[in-house]
């Protein structure tokens, strides 16, 4: 049976006591510090007033780190980055989610970190933001790179470079920014079989539990309380 550990703390800070190249693969949804266009707007509003329509009908809990600027963001992430490279076998792949806004510096850090970039896979949200005047904010995406070359051998997968899936609503709604089980019972898939997947942005739990329903093993870290808890729920359910 797939084993499972969560810690509860700061990222960067547990990641260091971790084993180098005890995983075979990071598959992470960091914060992405987005949200408003200028430093007023990123440090005045809440999580939620970023990334939860004004209409939902949840009133889940705000998280912390969510209000650096972008050459904060930049140095943190390429921090946590470094630390995941470590961590991760060679040849084992970083996907990394973001959002239109930090893109650019995202697949800065995972470079500056150590990491090969491969590509970005694009997540398009069939419930999504409408934008009077524009378009609908319908697509995030995840950055996708490698510890030095592919290791195809120990995972010979063909994945698509497109999923669509809508975040999970009602009920099943646990985190503000929470992504799609289906959605993540696919991208666990680029880890190799029977292999350990790190998430140093646990949140409430969807890479872990992809993770072990796919035969998988898994090791998160998350810094809010609340969201550990219910993560350890979900991984305990899985």
């Amino acid at each position: 049976m797939p084993t499972w550990t969560l810690h509860r703390g700061d990222a960067l800070t547990v990641l260091h006591t971790l084993p180098t190249g005890s995983v075979d693969a990071t598959i992470t949804d960091p914060p992405y510090n987005s949200g408003g266009l200028t430093p007023a707007q990123r440090t005045s509003d809440t999580t939620r007033g970023k990334y939860v329509s004004g209409d939902a009908q949840h009133q889940l809990p705000d998280f912390d780190g969510d209000s650096r600027d972008q050459r904060g963001y930049l140095a943190w992430m390429t921090l946590v980055l470094g630390q995941c490279h470590r961590i991760t076998r060679g040849g084992g792949p970083l996907l990394a989610f973001t959002d239109w806004r930090q893109l650019p510096v995202t697949s800065d850090a995972l470079q500056a970190a150590g990491w090969t970039w491969r590509g970005i896979v694009p997540w398009h949200k069939p419930v999504s933001r409408p934008a009077k005047g524009g378009f609908k904010r319908a697509c995030e995406y995840v950055m996708w790179a490698s510890k030095g070359a592919v290791d195809a051998a120990r995972n010979p997968v063909y994945l698509p470079g497109l999923y669509s899936a809508s975040q999970p609503r009602g009920k099943k709604r646990r985190h503000i920014t929470q992504k799609p089980d289906e959605l993540m019972d696919e991208l666990v898939r680029v880890c190799a079989p029977e292999g350990t997947v790190l998430d140093p942005f646990a949140g409430s739990g969807s890479t872990g539990t992809a993770a072990l329903r796919t035969g998988r093993a898994f090791v998160g870290i998350e810094l809010s309380e609340q969201y550990a808890a219910v993560a350890r729920e979900r991984l305990a359910a899985a």
